[in-house]
């Protein structure tokens, strides 16, 4: 008996898959957690047209995100902070406060868990920090620190 399987199932396969399952496993497991659908026709195309529109989604995702990237990567953020001897900031720069400035010069709103930044800024100068937009696209953001 062929199904399309709704959900992942362990053992089986991913969701969207047709497989070759009994017909005692579809009736009394399958069926009964609402995890696959008989393999019709029908069902098959209304399936494809799940994965197309699925996929045309994803594309204009990614095209926003690739946009977006773009944008960031021909800004440089300024923020002011208080420095003491060589250059040094008394405190630091988190990526909680870029992404506020970042929200407040430009308007773009980031999380601040897609910036990579491995260490808080405690020096004056420009830094890179890599924003993770989506999979596959990273952006590149410059900050510049100044002093106040």
């Amino acid at each position: 008996m062929k199904v399309i399987l709704l959900k992942d199932v362990k053992g089986q396969g991913k969701k969207g898959e047709v497989k070759e399952v009994s017909e005692g496993y579809y009736q009394n497991f399958l069926a009964k957690q609402g995890l696959a659908k008989l393999a019709s026709d029908s069902n098959i195309k209304v399936m494809d047209q799940q994965k197309n529109s699925e996929k045309k989604k994803k594309d204009n995702e990614k095209a926003e995100a690739q946009a977006l990237a773009d944008k960031i990567g021909e800004l440089t953020l300024q923020i002011k902070g208080k420095a003491g001897d060589a250059g040094r900031l008394f405190g630091s720069i988190t990526s909680k406060q870029i992404a506020e400035e970042l929200e407040r010069q430009y308007k773009i709103t980031i999380d601040k868990r897609k910036m990579t930044l491995d260490d808080p800024i405690r020096v004056l100068g420009t830094t890179s920090i890599p924003i993770k937009l989506h999979l596959g696209v990273v952006a590149t953001l410059q900050v510049q620190v100044t002093e106040a």
